[in-house]
């Protein structure tokens, strides 16, 4: 198997492949009324999210929300993104990138922190789920980072090399995670950071997914 068979890409879903930033703020801002902070702005949202989220309500509020608030800010963000994720649609051009890669037979796969079991029927349900060898969704509690699971994702791919693995991400955390286990990131402008926050990580920053297949086939090379 040549250099380019063997280049595996391992999406981010949230604000990568799926383009639901109108979602995630309107969670975001319907779990700060819960304890009554003020709504902020997408553009506030992408200079000053973080992950573990609990950080990013602390650049908020002051101080780490305590158990019981975390808790109902949680449970609000989700019960709020899981009505409203039905709006959102497929970032442009995504199916035809992802039929591309699979076409040219190389591999790849979706590693995300959205929960396990609404991530598999939502992939599925966009017809796409057969461009990946693995689907994986977060199956823990919810306010970590990445790099735990890209750990236990990669372990289950047979034959894949870290070393010939790139992670494209919109998040800070998912550069962390793939560096976690010793493959490359780039990260794409278009999702939870703008483009300080993440050419502060020290890995591609790209402002289309067009781009980032492109950065990943040259590093994976």
């Amino acid at each position: 198997m040549g250099k380019h068979e063997a280049a595996h890409i391992v999406w981010d879903w949230n604000g990568t492949l799926f383009h639901d930033n109108e979602a995630i703020i309107g969670a975001t801002n319907a779990a700060f009324a819960e304890l009554g902070i003020e709504p902020i702005t997408m553009e506030q949202y992408r200079a000053l999210y973080c992950v573990p989220v609990p950080k990013f309500y602390e650049r908020l509020i002051g101080r780490l929300p305590t158990d019981v608030e975390w808790e109902l800010m949680d449970g609000t963000f989700h019960r709020y993104y899981a009505e409203h994720r039905v709006a959102c649609a497929l970032t442009t051009g995504a199916v035809e990138l992802l039929t591309g890669w699979r076409s040219s037979g190389r591999s790849q796969s979706i590693l995300s922190m959205y929960v396990h079991d609404e991530l598999v029927p939502l992939v599925r349900g966009f017809g796409i789920e057969q461009h990946f060898i693995r689907v994986d969704g977060r199956t823990g509690p919810s306010g970590g980072s990445k790099a735990e699971h890209m750990v236990r994702h990669l372990g289950s791919l047979t034959g894949i090399e870290a070393r010939r693995t790139v992670v494209i991400g919109d998040a800070a955390d998912d550069a962390v995670a793939a560096l976690h286990v010793g493959a490359r990131a780039v990260l794409y402008t278009g999702g939870s950071h703008n483009r300080a926050s993440l050419e502060q990580v020290g890995v591609p920053v790209v402002d289309t997914l067009e781009e980032a297949v492109a950065e990943a086939e040259r590093l994976a090379a």
